[in-house]
């Protein structure tokens, strides 16, 4: 067995494409068998390899225990290592979130920190097969969306998980024929924790019901992460027809599930903001955009032309009689009560009033540019219709003609 899962490492960082030979590695070690296990893995392996340990200091006596465990450990194995000391119950009291959070904020804080000052690839993490499964199950019993039930991937940014496809069984057989030593935290035998009643109390249930349940959920999990890529590029916000496609559609912008109901329940015209983001409801599109986007001002080309010039008509240009329209002409954003003559018709109309009529949604109505002559009347609304003003007639020797350099479109997500 030591063999085969040593193995079994190697071709998973070779199939994900985790890291390379080359390459520094810092491996999180609590002092636990899994990520004991990692380490001795990887420096069999013949990566270079640091160490980190935290010490959160929340199971007192032990806490210390688990570090001195480290300590010798990494020396004994000529390994680096590098420990830092947290003030855990300070900071979740001062950001009022639990332990569990605070430890894991910390946690990954200075993994991000120490990455950059060690200048190394990635931070090993030793979650196995039954991590994976309790993680799934406890996504779901939450009521996760999709990415949730994926569950976690062999790597997210910095962090890789090489024993992702390991059971916690072969990982103590590895250690026991290595004779190698490992330290127990006490509260995941708590009952009290969530994940903790997953793992004692309904994984043996499921397994129970099938042996192979920890092996299923972690392939479910695995077919799912492969499917999420087809999912997102088919996922359009004119195809979204569920409140978890929409949840899907706005993950990581700033929304709380209260506005995500209000919105899919909301009237045509509703938006939503977050501190990054805007939602808007249009019919039954749903249209993102980032509060930062930057909106730019459209160029037109402007040229004249000889009438006898002119063989045929762009319908992506429009055309004046050059000699009428008062010049300079200038581009500027529309504004409430605009009017203008539409092209074919006699009398005004409001410029919202034509952007209704096309269903032009709220957020390309605020960048809805004009364009207008030296007395400020419009002569097209840009990108939508031209004005009935200065048009060509049977005398016109001079054609005036407008186009965009490229589509405007608004820029959302």
């Amino acid at each position: 067995m030591q063999d085969g899962l040593v193995k079994q490492v190697e071709g998973t960082i070779r199939k994900h494409h985790l890291f390379q030979k080359d390459s520094k590695v810092l491996v999180a070690l609590s002092g636990g068998a899994d990520s004991v296990a990692l380490l001795r893995i990887l420096l069999q392996l013949g990566y270079c390899v640091e160490a980190l340990h935290c010490n959160f200091h929340l199971r007192g006596a032990e806490s210390d225990r688990d570090e001195y465990f480290v300590r010798t450990l990494c020396q004994n194995l000529g390994i680096q290592l590098h420990i830092k000391h947290f003030n855990t119950r300070q900071y979740c009291a001062d950001h009022k979130i639990s332990l569990e959070m605070g430890a894991r904020e910390l946690r990954y804080a200075w993994f991000e920190e120490v990455l950059n000052d060690l200048e190394a690839l990635t931070i090993c993490v030793a979650h196995h097969r039954q991590d994976q499964a309790e993680t799934v199950l406890f996504n779901l019993i939450r009521g996760t969306g999709l990415r949730g039930l994926a569950g976690m991937h062999y790597q997210n940014g910095h962090i890789t998980r090489p024993l992702l496809d390991c059971t916690r069984e072969d990982i103590e057989e590895y250690l026991n024929q290595l004779q190698q030593e490992w330290v127990n935290d006490s509260t995941n035998y708590e009952h009290d924790a969530t994940r903790n009643k997953i793992r004692l109390e309904i994984l043996p249930l499921l397994k129970s019901i099938n042996p192979q349940v920890i092996k299923n959920i972690a392939r479910a999990a695995s077919h799912i992460q492969e499917a999420i890529p087809v999912y997102e590029r088919g996922l359009l916000p004119n195809h979204i027809n569920s409140k978890s496609e929409l949840h899907e559609y706005v993950r990581n912008c700033g929304f709380n599930a209260v506005q995500e109901d209000n919105i899919w329940q909301a009237r045509s015209g509703a938006i939503i903001e977050s501190k990054t983001h805007r939602l808007l409801k249009h019919n039954d599109q749903f249209i993102l955009q980032a509060k930062d986007e930057k909106i730019k001002t459209p160029e037109i080309n402007m040229r004249v032309i000889e009438r006898k010039q002119i063989t045929e008509f762009d319908q992506d240009c429009v055309y004046f009689d050059n000699q009428l329209v008062p010049q300079p002409t200038y581009v500027r954003l529309m504004q409430k009560g605009d009017r203008f003559v539409p092209f074919g018709m006699k009398g005004s109309k409001l410029v919202s009033d034509l952007l209704n009529d096309l269903k032009i949604n709220r957020f390309e109505r605020e960048h809805q540019y004009v364009l207008c002559d030296a007395s400020d009347t419009i002569l097209w609304v840009i990108g939508r219709r031209a004005s009935n003003l200065y048009k060509i007639q049977d005398e016109t020797k001079e054609i005036l003609v407008l186009s965009q350099s490229t589509k405007f479109e608004i820029l959302c997500e």
